[in-house]
């Protein structure tokens, strides 16, 4: 099975193909299947906490497992190929986009892409997941929240997606792991799985792994990431001005393992840091650090002291791109 990004496209517009009709609709019962089943085994899995039905070794490949996730999405999919912030070896390259598709958000390529068109239009028509571009009112703010969370997966927009990301599409490596994005999910659900079938023990295990390590998983890494989208646009602080409603808030940051410092990201994109203060924990960050203390990532970019004052502001309530 083809990923949603690369369903039969038959109509052209411009040069660039375009999904038919029922092309979407397949996209749209893909999209539906990729976020309710985990959001099941989420639900199953709070009933079994509740009973105190869940061993150590569980718990171990869930924070194992979302760990490999966070760090593949956000120092891979966001920080490296979105935003080039900064370089690194092949062979990391391709550990970062696999360990990417693991959170099953998407192949690797159309992800940059859905991304990059973010920052180009951001909280703006155009925008994929932008939670402002409902009418006033709080029914409509509902609206847009669940748009941003979760509800601009079964309406994509994002169908030039190759005009993204030139530089992803001439890579060969990319392109090859990006084809084979159903086999890095489904590796992502086997090795949990197969890790609980020898600790744990028997089949039983096995299915234990499955779910702790596997869907459920995937459901907080999806969330996680989600409510960059939705929260980081809405409830938080502005220290740097930016043309949009991003927002710092270090809850986020702590789930996401630094991505909830969303204004730091959207004034300065190309930084590979963006915990900009000592007291900003970053942990992807610390994983860019740690890869370029082994000489496996070098040209990190980072905002100069004078950037960062000439974007400053003295308060978080200022108008839009203030």
């Amino acid at each position: 099975m083809e990923s949603p990004s690369h369903v039969p496209q038959y109509t052209t517009l411009s040069g660039v193909s375009l999904p038919t009709y029922d092309a979407q609709v397949l996209e749209r019962r893909i999209a539906l299947w990729v976020v309710l089943i985990p959001f099941l085994a989420l639900i199953a899995g709070a009933v079994l906490l509740l009973r105190s039905a869940v061993g150590r070794v569980e718990l171990y490949l869930l924070l194992g497992m979302y760990a490999s996730n966070m760090i593949g999405i956000g120092v891979g999919y966001h920080r490296h190929f979105s935003h080039r912030s900064f370089q690194t070896t092949r062979p990391i390259k391709a550990i970062l986009a696999i360990m990417g598709s693991f959170a099953s958000q998407g192949p690797v390529v159309f992800w940059a892409a859905v991304h990059r068109r973010h920052h180009n239009f951001s909280d703006r028509e155009g925008d994929p997941h932008s939670p402002h571009l409902h009418a006033p009112g709080f029914a409509n703010e509902l609206k847009g929240f669940w748009h941003a969370h979760t509800g601009w997966l079964f309406s994509p927009e994002v169908y030039d997606w190759v005009l993204y990301v030139p530089d992803l599409v001439k890579d060969r490596m990319i392109m090859r792991i990006n084809r084979l994005y159903f086999l890095w999910v489904a590796l992502g659900l086997a090795i949990p799985a197969a890790i609980g079938y020898f600790l744990i023990g028997g089949w039983r295990g096995a299915l234990d792994g499955f779910l702790w390590g596997g869907l459920i998983r995937i459901a907080l890494a999806h969330h996680g990431t989600w409510s960059v989208n939705s929260i980081c646009h809405i409830f938080g602080t502005r220290p740097y001005r930016s043309d949009d409603y991003s927002r710092n808030n270090p809850w986020m940051a702590i789930v996401v393992f630094g991505e909830g410092w969303h204004n730091n990201h959207h004034a300065f994109p190309s930084s590979a840091f963006h915990g900009l203060r000592w007291w900003q924990v970053d942990f992807h960050g610390y994983v860019i650090r740690m890869l370029a203390m082994l000489h496996l990532a070098w040209d990190l970019r980072r905002p100069s002291a004078v950037a960062l004052q000439q974007k400053a502001i003295t308060a978080a309530t200022l108008p839009l791109g203030g």
